[in-house]
């Protein structure tokens, strides 16, 4: 009997230390489950087949380079062979565990994200679900005591990782792409020298409208890594258009990220100008040379959206073109460097016969092109960035302002007898908070601290107060309401905004008139990728952006159609940026530019611009930030 027991106890622990060498790193590969293993030194193809327990012929057919032997660092894809295990009961499933259905197009990785919740619990709750190609309709278990534990950033570097050790075994000549917010199967296929019905035939017929962020696609390995800087200044022509998806655009472009002055050798009295030169003008006769300064890549790695920039820039200055004028730009690549930025100045004869300039982007390396172009009567026009601390007669301004962002939302603000504050357990955006606090200056405020609370937890509680995750209470009132939800948290915004909508639902179902009420929503929102734009319209969301480009407009879609032949990708915020770059200030050039532009309005695409002097100092700015309303007929207008 000793002995029986002695070697069922070897057998036990054998068993336990062969299944401890497994790598406990799993994916999902067209449906089948894999370990991904990495060979450590001395490891055999007789140990490894042991300790998963397969034959090794499998891992030499999985991995042919096993094969010749194995080197420390090697990635091998070996197939799962977990024991089967008994399902938990009904009870303890609910008991432990959410459901959540997956609607029609919905990612792991934007559910993960949702609830806050890491890939591999997510992986590991859920074993028969395949992470990259969800089922509408299929139901996923979400841990409870998991949920809200894992930063938006930290979910997404999993997802990375993920994407990674996928393609740390694919020898098929095809590779994993974790698609990002506002990426195109057009884009993706011009960026990986391939094409749209390539990518989609990998992909289970993937269109353009049902790409979602956060998805993993299968891209064919073959072709450039990237879309190269340095493009002709000729715009090339696709063969065929493509149309655009419905999808409205909104991102924040960047922002000045001033530092102090003495880093770049700026001078420190600013306000000192030299002596100017007055602004040239030119007569339509004239070839006009515009230098364009943009960050196209920096510390080896390039910068797509400024690429796109100039993509948009081609297309106006092609409409000016058109118009009768003669224009010729040359690119410079500032690479985000002072230093480079001085040698362009300094040493580039292209650059020292520009008519106009256009750029850098950045606040930082501005003084130097300001310097230049002050002594020979140049304009300088800053595209994207509020230039906060420097000003001239030849700097133009194409971003409102910081200062003026919430002149229009006064009227709101004072429209609206009830202002309440809606902060959440999750952080606070102090910049946000600081500006709308400003903004209510001597108006009585209310503040409301939201807490999620389960279902269970309220059940558990045993009484009958109110849910501080319930808003309903806040819509008691026959006022009109104007919510402001401080959270910097992605997950709480959205929890918040969707309470106010269940609770807008739970007053009209019960045959009751709800009041009037506006959501001022952050612009930092836009960058969320797991917030249904379908939310704004029921909450009747305000945004004030410096930008706003909605695909529904017939010039917009105009405009697409031109880009999408040109480039062969859908365009970006920034290639309107570019395009309303060129169409105003190339043409201003033909006349005296100040006075064109002084008092005036100009709508390129849908973003209308209106050019003044500067409250402060001598530049001539845009003035006019964009108001966003989400009508609850789901419908977007613009002020």
């Amino acid at each position: 009997m000793k002995r029986v027991l002695c070697l069922t106890l070897l057998l036990f622990w054998s068993t336990v230390l062969l299944a401890g060498g497994r790598s406990r790193t799993i994916v999902v590969i067209d449906g089948a489950k894999y370990y991904i293993h990495t060979v450590d030194s001395g490891e055999t193809l007789y140990g490894l087949a042991r300790s998963y327990g397969v034959g090794e012929q499998v891992i030499v057919g999985l991995n042919p380079t096993a094969a010749e032997g194995l080197r420390a660092g090697d990635r091998l894809k070996i197939p799962c062979t977990a024991a089967v295990s008994v399902p938990p009961t009904e009870r303890k499933l609910r008991r432990t565990f959410d459901l959540h259905t997956v609607a029609e197009g919905e990612t792991l990785y934007a559910i993960s994200r949702r609830y806050a919740l890491s890939l591999g619990t997510v992986i590991e709750d859920n074993p028969e679900v395949d992470p990259i190609r969800l089922h509408p309709g299929e139901r996923i278990l979400i841990r409870r005591k998991e949920r809200g534990t894992t930063a938006p950033d930290a979910v997404q570097a999993q997802w990375e990782r993920y994407r990674d050790d996928l393609n740390s075994v694919m020898t098929d000549g095809t590779s994993y792409h974790l698609v990002q917010r506002g990426e195109t199967l057009y884009g993706l296929a011009r960026r990986y020298g391939t094409t749209v019905e390539r990518i989609s035939a990998l992909n289970a017929g993937l269109t353009p409208e049902s790409l979602k962020a956060g998805a993993i696609i299968r891209i064919p390995s073959s072709g450039a890594a990237s879309v190269p800087v340095d493009v002709p200044v000729d715009i090339p022509r696709a063969e065929e258009s493509r149309t655009s998806s419905e999808k409205p655009l909104f991102a924040e472009l960047p922002r000045t990220e001033s530092e102090e002055s003495a880093r770049y050798g700026q001078p420190a009295d600013t306000s000192a100008r030299r002596v100017m030169r007055s602004l040239q003008t030119f007569d339509p006769s004239h070839e006009l040379r515009v230098a364009l300064l943009l960050p196209l890549s920096a510390g080896g790695r390039s910068n797509p959206n400024y690429l796109e920039f100039y993509q948009g820039f081609l297309l106006g200055l092609d409409s000016v073109k058109r118009a009768g004028y003669s224009v010729h730009v040359d690119l410079f690549n500032t690479e985000r460097s002072a230093e480079t930025t001085r040698r362009i100045v300094e040493e580039d004869p292209a650059f020292r016969a520009a008519d106009l300039i256009v750029g850098p982007v950045y606040e930082e390396p501005m003084w130097q092109v300001l310097r230049h172009a002050e002594t020979r009567g140049v304009p300088v026009v800053s595209p994207l960035a509020d230039i906060a601390h420097l000003s001239s007669d030849v700097l133009f301004q194409m971003a409102p302002p910081a200062d003026r962002k919430y002149d229009k939302a006064r009227a709101l603000v004072d429209s609206c007898e009830r202002i309440t504050f809606i902060y959440s357990e999750e952080g606070t955006d102090a910049e946000f908070e600081r500006e709308m606090r400003a903004l209510a200056a001597g108006r009585s405020c209310r503040t409301h601290r939201y807490r999620y609370e389960h279902a269970s937890e309220i059940e558990a509680r045993g009484d009958r107060s109110v849910s501080p995750s319930d808003l309903t209470p806040l819509l008691h009132n026959r006022d009109r309401n104007l919510f402001v939800i401080l959270s910097d948290n992605e997950l709480e915004v959205d929890r918040i905004l969707a309470a106010l909508a269940s609770a807008h639902t739970s007053i009209v179902s019960r045959g009751y008139t709800p009041p009037r009420f506006v959501v001022l929503g952050n612009a930092r929102w836009n960058r969320y990728n797991n917030i249904s734009r379908e939310i704004f319209f029921k909450d009747h969301v305000v945004f004030f952006s410096t930008y706003h480009a909605k695909r529904d407009s017939e010039r917009i879609c105009r405009f697409d159609s031109d880009y999408v032949r040109a480039f062969g990708a859908l365009p970006t915020l920034y290639s309107y940026r570019g395009y309303d770059a060129a169409l105003i200030f190339a043409p201003a050039m033909f006349g005296a530019i100040a006075d064109r532009l002084e008092g005036q309005s100009y709508t390129p695409l849908q973003t209308t611009y209106r050019f003044g002097r500067a409250a402060v100092g001598s530049t001539t700015v845009n003035g006019n930030w964009t108001r966003v309303n989400y009508n609850d007929d789901f419908s977007i207008t613009v002020e």
